[in-house]
């Protein structure tokens, strides 16, 4: 996933919290980025509580288990505890059983030759135990622990248990096809080049070349389902798997999401095409325009774009008016960014949109000289898809949860899904985009995008992801040839997740119509949110801000939130137990990258193991108290 994006989002060292039970304690460090707006705050009073109780270090014991308590500076609120140490709160949903369960799931992720070779390992213990002994063992274990179910029947209870702890569902089925290395390879590169006969790879730029050393998109990626186009039949499945999807996701819930990959329904070679376009024109824009702080304060005049125009070739005099007029929607006099991109609308014939400006040689140069007449056929096709799943989903009343892919295809993923906001977004959000905050770009393209959505007055619906193509990303940039695309640092990142969330949340207080889903696993992320809502005034029961976490991940932070009325949803894949384990593979990879993370989820699963067994409630039954 990007899943929720958030296979990076370890919980770094910087300040100390302690999670103390009467059988020990442990020590945790929670890192906090501050955005510029505001910054995390941990502290917690030493003092008496209410009704007799003794409060020590943000903890109320009463009895024999403690209870969060809203300390005094208000990083506490209705009995949230924002050091989520509350091992009570965070598996009283669960029984015993599946307790000790996610125990072991996490202690076999410690374990680096089992973790490394777990696909070999899934694939002999297949062929040693059998179909039927082989899914049992996956179910006691590991597929027990991350899929929510195999069909909407076996889903229902998993849904339901959620919804009375407070808790969402987002709806993707995780089925995956397991092809070898080189398949995948012959596979993308097939379907990213042009079979036009005039076509040629060396006119395109650097980053949006196909290339075969990258193109398994599985590649250092632990936390992404990745498609690779087979053909129209296959995206015609994979379109009617996400319609099955939307239908699952209405039936088994009110509020539901349904998550779904743009590369699973159409030959790739368009996003890619289009990406570049997208790129390529807003450069000459900025160059026209001259550079700013800001692309929204990008702006040029009647007769500074006529003047460029001219300079460039690219028209006459005479009929700059007409383009003006053109661009400038508004009719304010100026053509900005948004006006320039609305060139670039989808129903205007596909080989007319491939042709960007390039100034270096002052007129008009298509990027591609030709499409074949099937190639615009299978664009056409995957823009239809797009549009009968996302008219599903409104119909359905489902939200729909665009995944972000690499930066490559990202720039049109980005613009359709904005164009599918502005179609179904009118009267409430039913498209979600997806911005990876990893990227030097998203806080820029997120300012972009929301002016739009307020200038049109749709409902803009986002959600912030750190992002799950770092590692591959910054590999292809220097091994091609091209800027990285990267923050530099994980810090960077944080703090380019905080400013942009911090800008969300400012719009939702100051105008409204915008909604966002905080996903990821970082508690200082997740603190930092809480106070701002807080600050602005936010409430939880307004349902304008989301928390994601994965399923069987996180849940120390997904439980009390819920049961604080806070909208929070974890993602559900589903499917068979055979179909699903490359899913499964990657779980396991990723659990043993954010080891720090799941250290603190395993000691607060012992600690409520040990209390159960203590507190003779081996027999525990998951009831909302």
């Amino acid at each position: 996933m990007a899943k929720l994006g958030i296979c990076r989002d370890f919980i770094h060292n910087s300040s100390r919290t302690i999670c103390r039970s009467n059988n020990g304690l442990f020590s945790h460090r929670l890192k906090t980025t501050s955005a510029p707006a505001a910054a995390s705050k941990m502290a917690f009073g030493v003092g008496n509580g209410s009704n007799g109780t003794t409060v020590l270090e943000g903890k109320v014991t009463v009895g024999d288990s403690e209870r969060a308590t809203p300390a005094e500076d208000g990083t506490m609120s209705s009995g949230l505890d924002l050091a989520f140490c509350d091992s009570r709160e965070a598996y009283k949903s669960k029984t015993t059983i599946e307790v000790a369960r996610a125990l072991l799931v996490f202690k076999l992720c410690q374990f680096d030759s089992l973790v490394t070779y777990n696909r070999e390992i899934m694939k002999f213990s297949r062929k040693i135990l059998g179909k039927r002994l082989f899914e049992l063992a996956m179910r006691s274990t590991f597929y027990g622990h991350f899929v929510a179910g195999q069909d909407q029947q076996s889903l229902k209870p998993t849904i339901d248990r959620l919804s009375q702890f407070g808790v969402g569902a987002i709806l993707d089925y995780s089925v995956e096809e397991d092809i070898t290395h080189n398949e995948a390879v012959e596979a993308e590169m097939d379907s990213c080049v042009s079979h036009a006969s005039d076509e040629s790879q060396e006119k395109h730029l650097k980053q949006f070349q196909a290339n075969r050393e990258f193109a398994d998109r599985r590649t250092d990626v632990a936390s992404a389902r990745t498609y690779f186009y087979e053909d129209e039949e296959k995206c015609d499945d994979n379109l009617k798997t996400l319609l099955d999807c939307v239908d699952v996701a209405s039936a088994t819930s009110k509020d539901g999401f349904a998550a779904v990959k743009f590369t699973a329904l159409g030959r790739p070679q368009m996003l890619l095409n289009l990406s570049e376009v997208l790129v390529r024109t807003r450069q000459v824009f900025i160059q026209m325009a001259g550079r700013a702080d800001s692309l929204m304060d990008l702006k040029l005049t009647k007769e500074q774009f006529q003047s460029e125009l001219e300079t460039l070739g690219l028209t006459s005099r005479d009929d700059t008016g007409e383009w003006f007029t053109w661009m400038d929607f508004d009719k304010d006099g100026r053509i900005d960014l948004l006006d320039w991109d609305r060139l670039m609308e989808p129903d205007i014939k596909l080989t007319k949109i491939f042709k960007v400006p390039r100034i270096e040689r002052g007129h008009l140069e298509p990027l591609q000289l030709i499409l074949t007449e099937e190639e615009e056929l299978q664009m056409k096709r995957m823009l239809a898809r797009i549009n009968t799943l996302a008219k599903r989903a409104r119909d359905k009343g489902v939200r729909l949860m665009i995944d972000a892919e690499q930066t490559y295809f990202q720039p049109a993923i980005n613009r359709l899904t904005v164009e599918l906001m502005r179609k179904f977004n009118k009267e409430r959000p039913i498209i979600f985009n997806t911005y990876q905050c990893y990227l030097k770009q998203t806080f820029n393209n997120l300012k972009v995008d929301m002016e739009l959505a307020n200038r049109e007055e749709f409902h803009f619906g986002a959600k912030l992801v750190r992002g799950a193509y770092m590692d591959q990303e910054r590999k292809r940039a220097k091994e091609v040839g091209y800027d990285d695309p990267i923050n530099d640092n994980y810090e960077a990142t944080g703090a380019m997740y905080h400013q942009c969330l911090d800008y969300m949340l400012h719009t939702i207080h100051t105008r409204g119509k915008v909604n966002t889903m905080v996903a990821t696993h970082n508690e200082g992320t997740i603190r930092f949110a809480v106070e701002r809502m807080q600050e602005l005034n936010i409430k939880p029961g307004d349902r304008l801000v989301y928390f994601g976490q994965l399923l069987g991940m996180c849940d120390q932070v997904s439980f009390p939130l819920g049961q604080s009325n806070y909208a929070v949803y974890k993602y559900l894949p589903y499917g068979p137990v055979e179909d699903v384990l490359p899913y499964l593979s990657r779980r396991a990879l990723e659990n043993r990258g954010m080891l720090k993370g799941v250290k603190k989820e395993r000691q607060l699963l012992w600690m409520e193991l040990k209390n159960r067994i203590q507190q003779g409630k081996m027999f525990h039954k998951p009831t909302v108290v």
